[in-house]
């Protein structure tokens, strides 16, 4: 019998293959509880090119005035939107979302879709 995050890993696996097929740049995204992550991999998964996350002071400090914490959708919207500002400012336009498994749906949903709309193509 496998764990839930097992389960969740397993899922990931054959996501992460068919990336390193296309040899695209990957969208990574973690979350938490209390917080949510975003990463932009190399074709290789060797280094990462740009990161966001709900840590990051600038992010905490406009959470604060309007939401409270970064484990709710308003979080993950505005991590989203920082990804891809990151991402075109250091010319990167195109990668393939890896939802590590996790449901396409609340503050995944939320993150991918304030990234599209920010100019990121995935």
């Amino acid at each position: 019998m496998l764990t839930k995050k097992e389960q969740r890993l397993r899922r990931a696996r054959q996501t992460r293959i068919r990336i390193a097929q296309q040899g695209a740049l990957r969208l990574s995204v973690n979350r938490s509880n209390l917080h949510i992550y975003a990463n932009v991999i190399s074709e290789d998964g060797a280094r990462v090119l740009v990161s966001a996350s709900t840590l990051e002071a600038e992010v905490r400090a406009q959470l604060a005035a309007a939401s409270g914490n970064g484990g709710n959708k308003a979080a993950a919207e505005l991590v989203g939107q920082r990804i891809a500002a990151k991402a075109k400012a250091a010319g990167i336009e195109k990668v393939a979302f890896d939802r590590s498994g996790f449901a396409y749906h609340g503050r995944v949903k939320a993150l991918a879709e304030a990234a599209r709309a920010a100019g990121l193509q995935f």
